[in-house]
């Protein structure tokens, strides 16, 4: 178990510090060319500071694939379980803003995180690929772990991790369905990708999948 003295530690170098918080700010995940552009440090010097970062348990890498041949290429963005920790807005933050949303508007739980689906959304997702990216990028950011499986035009992107378990055993049609509408904002009312359904399981166990379909292939 990482402590926060370990963190703090990791933190402690000033350039150390201004990666995460360029991470922080970005508001999606980052390649390693993007900081050495950015820093003016070589590929070695972000990878040791990304290394010590991972081992603080404050940055998770992931893969993102790259459009074309090659192997998809390493992305970073902040641990969503420290966010909250070290002045970034997390998960849990961003969660009670729309709970409260929903009891200031008297929406539902799915028009609320739609709304806040297309604020996630880049505008830059004009094909199948890229909006399937976004919506499992969305559901990176709040938690979920998801990983993404095709079938033809059909797609599952199985959520490995529920970050509100406990909460979601309580209530589990406000925390789905708001789930559920975030994803359908960020895919978009006309484009490409359809989100058809959450398919729910219990929390504690995970592996709820959301169910896309490709509605018009690049």
């Amino acid at each position: 178990m990482v402590t926060l003295q370990q963190q703090a530690r990791a933190l402690g170098d000033p350039t150390r510090h201004g990666v995460f918080r360029y991470l922080a700010d970005a508001g999606h995940p980052v390649g390693v060319a993007e900081l050495t552009a950015h820093f003016g440090l070589n590929h070695n010097a972000i990878r040791q500071h990304l290394a010590k970062l991972l081992d603080a348990d404050l940055v998770v890498e992931g893969r993102m694939a790259t459009g074309g041949p090659g192997r998809p290429r390493l992305v970073y963005e902040v641990d969503p379980t420290a966010e909250s920790r070290w002045g970034v807005t997390g998960p849990y933050e961003r969660l009670s803003v729309l709970l409260a949303e929903i009891i200031r508007t008297g929406e539902t739980p799915r028009e609320i995180g739609r709304r806040a689906g297309e604020r996630y959304r880049s505008g830059t997702a004009t094909d199948a690929e890229a909006t399937i990216v976004e919506v499992a990028e969305a559901m990176a950011r709040e938690g979920f772990e998801p990983d993404v499986r095709r079938t033809g035009g059909r797609v599952e992107i199985v959520l490995q991790n529920c970050p509100f378990a406990n909460t979601a055993a309580a209530d589990p049609q406000t925390i789905c369905s708001l789930h559920e509408g975030i994803a359908e904002g960020v895919a978009g009312p006309d484009g490409p990708v359809v989100v058809e359904r959450l398919e729910a399981h219990d929390p504690h166990e995970a592996g709820c999948r959301l169910c896309l379909r490709v509605e018009h292939p690049a």
